[in-house]
């Protein structure tokens, strides 16, 4: 829930622009080449087009906004891209709406047979009046030691009284995600009635503030904020490690001590060095 300042009588729309950005990671180990491509496989179809194209169309719901239409494309071999056109103010009920409109912009889109192949990730676009949601999905592998590994890049930007925060944990819960990393911003000003400018119509300390208690136990979390700039950053991590979680098509049972203590000790060092931004070497 946005706690709201006291409601602001504005001279004209609200310009502020609210930004959240996230990087949310995917880590497996797959043992033979062969698995890794599977890997890639998996991922390209569980977060294909039409997957993408209805998680942004929930989003869309939980912020309130309104899909205008749909267009999509996945790629051969992988990959896909979608843009989705928003209108923001006023909510029209999507009941009245009908889901008609969705899915008869999204049929009229389909890919056709034969379509050029584009590269290994799926994009997602959508567009709220001057503001837009966007997935962009990267998944890739180790060329030999079995660490393969799936980023989603998400923005969710809106300008006025919608807020990307309402779709904050719907879009962790979403996508597999071992780790995810956050930036939240709110930039420009709005003028009430009196000709004062306003930087921002909320109250926040912390993108934790609008994580959901489920997620928060779940998670390690650390944050850098720069209050002055309205700008806050918060990184998480998984706070439990079962390696039977980061295998990929098998378990723990098939390898040896000594075989885990090293696959553990893979999978541990990708988690800190994504979670840090920075390789340890």
């Amino acid at each position: 829930m946005v706690k709201q300042l006291p409601r602001l009588k504005l001279e004209g729309f609200n310009n502020l622009t609210k930004s959240l950005s996230f990087n949310i990671y995917d880590v497996c180990y797959a043992v033979t080449p062969e698995q890794r491509q599977r890997y890639i496989e998996y991922i390209d179809e569980a977060y294909n087009a039409q997957r993408l194209t209805q998680i942004l169309t929930e989003v869309a719901d939980i912020i309130g906004a309104n899909i205008l239409s749909v267009a999509r494309q996945d790629y051969d071999p992988q990959g896909a891209s979608v843009t989705i056109l928003i209108s923001e103010q006023p909510v029209v009920d999507r009941s009245e709406l009908g889901r008609e409109t969705v899915a008869s912009a999204m049929r009229e889109h389909e890919p056709d047979a034969g379509e050029p192949s584009g590269p290994r990730e799926a994009s997602v676009v959508a567009h709220l009046d001057k503001s837009h949601i966007t997935v962009h999905t990267y998944p890739e592998s180790h060329p030999y030691n079995g660490i393969s590994t799936f980023r989603a890049d998400i923005d969710v930007a809106t300008c006025g009284v919608i807020s990307p925060l309402k779709a904050l944990n719907f879009l962790i819960d979403s996508f597999e995600s071992d780790i995810v990393i956050m930036d939240y911003r709110v930039r420009g000003a709005t003028r009430d009635v009196r000709g004062k400018k306003h930087y921002i119509d909320h109250r926040i300390n912390s993108i934790q503030d609008f994580l959901s208690k489920s997620i928060l136990k779940r998670y390690e979390c650390y944050d850098v904020n720069v209050y002055q700039e309205k700008l806050f950053h918060t990184k998480m991590h998984l706070r439990q490690f079962d390696l039977d979680t980061y295998l990929f098509e098998t378990t723990k049972q098939d390898f040896s001590s000594a075989e885990r203590i090293r696959m553990e000790s893979l999978l541990k060092r990708e988690i800190a060095e994504l979670f840090s931004g920075r390789s340890l070497d």
